[in-house]
């Protein structure tokens, strides 16, 4: 059985055993609702959270653990010389196309279920069949794969099999429990809040636990990386030059460099903006005028990085080269093409404007009204108001929004990538293209490299670092945010 049909077929069993439980209920009551325990549709919702639950949890847990199983029993089946001319996961990958194409062979009738059961080594009408089918299999498919696949195809048969059997049997089970649980004494509303706190429960630790692997797999191939680099060099060198032919130079600094720099023009043309709109959003605008142009200033925060990268690289980078390269406006000659830290850093200032002004925004109107009256009832103009008692009341949050706007530039990879260009330099000019840490990550990721080698491995190690500078930034502004907070409270 396939797993949608399963699924569907667990959920039916879940709606039986939702039906099964209210029933048997009403029928222990003799169909007077006042002599249960709890309403009668505590016992249905017990009926389907007991039919459906372990059942579900055995699923989950299958799919991986059948998985794992047969790649082990099909991998032992690979040579190590086939697995020396490419890797054994490509090797895997070729068993799982040929092994999914004899299915898909036999769905659409062009083999029937014995001739996918004796194909070994007739390597042309294997693949004149499945092409048939739209399955293309590649020069390198050897008479160890064809094995290799078939065998993968009979465990994955078989898995599926005793899988089905096994959620259905707990299925099952569970409307056995919930028929003999199901009386008018049964406390089935205590039972069903219990289970749902545990779901709240999990669900809440789910962001913590995907915190906690993150950092995890971070950590581990970080330490991996130092074990083939040098530290010092990784974080002291001033040449980032990786090679995956070997003699790579990794040194981080120009990155970093390149990611503080452009993260400073952004915040330099986001700030202001940002908190003076929020200033006039906030003191000045009426309701209409809000009421239309907050709206509209946060439609940029809607709009996806690759598009203000697109912006970047066909409208800002040529306009500033219009006018500061050779030729242009000012004739400087300062810029020598579209991209450069200028060009990422002004588009993603103008993308974090709606951060910093939505932040800003709420946490200026968060000051208290009798503040803002008891400065107005001493004499103190509008302007002045907000100037010495609004901003300093609010000035620990709007610190907090500048530092947050700041971690989510030093993150931001596609308007670097496309305005900024791949130079990895140490350099005062802003109109010089340079490229930063995420850019590298996805370079260093892109394309056949070897997990194994430090020039793969780096883009973890960059990873960490950009992690824990970050997570500072993020520390230092809910410091500030709760450390003055109190003294406005």
């Amino acid at each position: 059985m396939s797993l949608p049909i399963l699924v569907f077929v667990l959920l039916a069993l879940s709606v039986a055993g939702y039906v099964l439980g209210r029933g048997r209920a009403m029928a222990s009551a003799g169909g007077d609702a006042r002599k249960l325990h709890s309403l009668p549709n505590y016992y249905g919702w017990f009926g389907f959270l007991v039919a459906l639950l372990p059942a579900a949890l055995m699923l989950l847990l299958w799919l991986p653990a059948q998985s794992v199983v047969i790649d082990t029993q099909v991998s032992a089946m690979i040579s190590d010389r086939s697995a020396a001319e490419s890797s054994r996961g490509l090797v895997m990958s070729d068993v799982e196309r040929v092994a999914e194409g004899l299915d898909l062979a036999v769905d659409a009738g062009v083999l029937t279920e014995e001739q996918a059961a004796s194909i070994r080594t007739e390597f042309t009408d294997v693949r004149e069949r499945l092409g048939e089918v739209g399955v293309a299999l590649g020069s390198d498919v050897t008479s160890e794969t064809l094995q290799a696949a078939q065998r993968y195809r009979a465990l994955s048969s078989t898995g599926d099999l005793l899988r089905t059997l096994a959620v259905v049997a707990a299925a099952l089970a569970g409307l056995a429990f919930v028929y003999r649980r199901a009386a008018s004494t049964f406390r089935a509303r205590n039972a069903v809040e219990a289970v749902v706190r545990w779901i709240l429960i999990l669900a809440a630790s789910i962001a913590i636990l995907t915190t906690v692997g993150i950092i995890l797999s971070l950590i581990f191939n970080t330490v991996e990386f130092f074990s083939l680099y040098p530290a010092w060099d990784f974080f002291f060198g001033l040449t980032w030059s990786p090679s995956f032919g070997g003699g790579s130079e990794l040194g981080i600094l120009p990155l970093l460099w390149a990611t503080l720099y452009i993260s400073f023009i952004a915040l330099a043309v986001s700030v202001p903006i940002g908190l003076f709109a929020a200033i006039y959003l906030s003191e000045y605008a009426g309701p209409a005028v809000r009421a239309v142009a907050k709206p509209l200033l946060e439609v940029l925060a809607g709009i996806p990085t690759i598009v203000y990268g697109l912006f970047a690289l066909l409208t800002v980078g040529p306009l500033l080269v219009d006018i500061f390269g050779d030729g242009g406006v000012l004739g400087v000659g300062w810029m020598g093409g579209g991209t450069a830290v200028m060009t990422a850093g002004l588009v993603m200032g103008i993308m974090l404007i709606p951060f910093v002004s939505s932040l800003s925004d709420d946490i200026i109107n968060a000051v208290p009204q009798a503040m803002r009256d008891g400065s107005l009832g001493l004499g103190a103009t509008h302007s002045e108001t907000v100037k010495q008692v609004i901003l300093p009341a609010a000035l620990p949050g709007i610190v907090g929004a500048i530092l947050l706007a700041g971690s989510r530039a030093i993150g931001e990879t596609m308007i670097v990538v496309l305005g900024a260009g791949a130079a990895a330099r140490l350099s005062l000019n802003p109109f010089e293209a340079m490229t930063t840490v995420t850019a590298k990550i996805v370079s260093q990721l892109t394309g056949d490299a070897d997990f194994a080698s430090p020039e793969a491995l780096v883009a973890f190690a960059l990873g960490m670092t950009l992690f824990v500078i970050t997570l500072g930034l993020n520390v230092i502004a809910l410091y500030i945010v709760r450390k003055y907070r109190e003294q406005y409270e």
